[in-house]
């Protein structure tokens, strides 16, 4: 919903960047959380992909992107000629840049798909006991982390290990270039997989073990703890910013549940991206479940969820290599004749992350016959993807209310509309998607909004929205049975 559909904008303003995987995205928002769409700015991106398990973003162009959408967004603000309080950024976790000590990277960004570190992996299961640190740090000992990537480096490139100065997220990096002062949040400290969630302070033991000082990852804050004052040649290029508060960096995942309205255990988070991710936002520290993992949106605040490689991907997967449109694939989606290809599939175009995390697992399709299509193929490969949703929301469900929603977002359920249904169907919930465009942006304008005192609850700027999808018995059912081949399947081949 837009400012014209509500009128005027009410000031003041607050500027959001998100860093994801695919775009940077820059806009203002008013103080009732609304996006004013004619500032927003768009720069797309991508990681470096490599047969290796190579995920890498390059830091140097991140940073042109970022620049690139806040002059087009403040050169669309300047009509406006209303403050500018606040910043707010979210960005995609977790990631891991090397810089020397004047804060020139020297590493590519290492990010959270990157598999490279699958033996280092190991290692640290074979040394360390994963359910104790799942426990201690909120995150398995999985290549997604910090603990696998510094390992996987150290015993690769000790000289590179020796060279850096410094090792920080995108936003702490991206921070200490624009403020001149580096720290990370809590929130998004909370991805690495070094930090004590019990403490909210880096992990004594795993830095030890991996040989890292706590002074080369950097003091942490709260996501309350505002910076000021922007370097040169920064502030002369943007004076709208400069007696803005820019608030510090969160881990998308925590903006996203913010921004759809997911604030406690009566709903839960579906993102819906390149990649996919359920999480619900808890009042209290969870016991953590094997194949979830427990991140922060501040200190109070956990996390609880599980993501997959899979989600959106596939989708462009299925209609890059089988030719189909997204419009033939959403009608077959609920095609009575569609319910019969006999397809059982493990969506790991991407490899494979929760809840399982057999890191070395790929996509594996099993039961083609000369009658199956691309229509069939496709109609598997969206159910496949969806019933790794149905194995995190079992786990979840614990700590869920008695009937939970499931609120959408991300551009593959815009695409694909009828994938809501088979959601609700195969999760036994009931769906809707999220009536606030780029939730990420909103949740973290919201987080500044209330850091500011411009609000006093999350409540006070959301909406509880009705359901748009409720589950279907029989369809439910089906699923159920295909979900329980599926993990036949997966046992099959983890144990050839």
């Amino acid at each position: 919903m837009d400012h014209q559909a509500q009128g005027s904008p009410a000031p003041p303003l607050v500027l959001a960047i998100d860093i994801g995987s695919s775009s940077v995205r820059t806009a203002l928002y008013d103080a009732r959380a609304t996006l004013l769409t004619a500032t927003v700015a768009r720069a797309p991106s991508g990681f470096r992909i490599a047969a290796d398990g190579t995920a890498e973003d390059d830091p140097r162009l991140l940073f042109e992107r970022v620049v690139q959408c806040l002059d087009a967004t403040l050169d669309a603000a300047g009509a406006l000629q209303m403050p500018i309080v606040a910043v707010a950024c979210a960005t995609y976790v977790t990631s891991l840049l090397g810089v020397d000590a004047a804060g020139e990277p020297i590493t590519p960004i290492y990010t959270y798909a990157d598999t490279r570190g699958a033996h280092a992996a190991d290692a640290l299961r074979a040394q360390l006991d994963e359910a104790q640190v799942l426990q201690r740090t909120g995150c398995p000992l999985r290549t997604s982390y910090y603990p696998a990537l510094l390992h996987w480096l150290r015993a690769t490139d000790p000289e590179l290990m020796r060279r850096v100065a410094r090792w920080q997220s995108i936003g702490a990096w991206l921070y200490e270039r624009l403020l001149g002062r580096w720290c990370t949040s809590l929130s998004a400290a909370a991805w690495t997989g070094l930090l004590n969630r019990w403490t909210c302070a880096w992990d004594a033991e795993l830095l030890t073990l991996l040989g890292i000082d706590a002074a080369q990852l950097g003091p942490l804050v709260d996501v309350d703890e505002a910076l000021n004052g922007l370097r040169a040649p920064w502030a002369a290029r943007w004076p709208a910013l400069a007696q803005a508060r820019w608030f510090p960096a969160i881990g998308d995942g925590a903006a996203a549940n913010l921004g759809s309205g997911c604030i406690d255990p009566r709903a839960v988070a579906l993102s819906v991206g390149t990649s996919g991710a359920l999480r619900v936002l808890l009042p209290h520290e969870p016991q953590i479940p094997a194949g979830l993992w427990c991140y922060r949106l501040d200190r109070v605040h956990p996390l609880l969820g599980s993501a997959t490689s899979e989600g959106g991907n596939v989708l462009d997967w299925a209609r890059r290599v089988l030719g189909l449109s997204a419009e033939a694939i959403d009608a077959w989606l609920l095609d009575p004749a569609g319910a019969r290809h006999h397809l059982t599939v493990l969506p790991f175009v991407a490899g494979e992350r929760g809840p399982e995390w057999g890191g070395a697992s790929w996509a594996t399709i099993s039961g083609i016959t000369s009658d199956t299509t691309p229509l069939d193929l496709a109609r598997a490969l969206i159910e496949g993807v969806t019933y790794r949703w149905a194995l995190i929301a079992e786990r979840l469900r614990p700590w869920l209310a008695e009937a939970p929603l499931v609120i959408g977002s991300g551009g593959a359920l815009q695409r694909l509309p009828t994938w809501g249904q088979v959601i609700a169907d195969a999760l036994n919930l009931p769906v809707t998607i999220s009536p606030y465009p780029e939730t990420t942006m909103r949740g973290a304008v919201m987080l500044a909004l209330r850091n500011l005192g411009l609000i006093q609850r999350f409540e006070d700027l959301l909406v509880w929205p009705e359901p748009i999808y409720r589950p279907d018995r029989e369809r439910h059912a089906a699923h159920r049975e295909a979900l329980a081949r599926q993990r036949r399947l997966y046992q099959q081949l983890q144990t050839a």
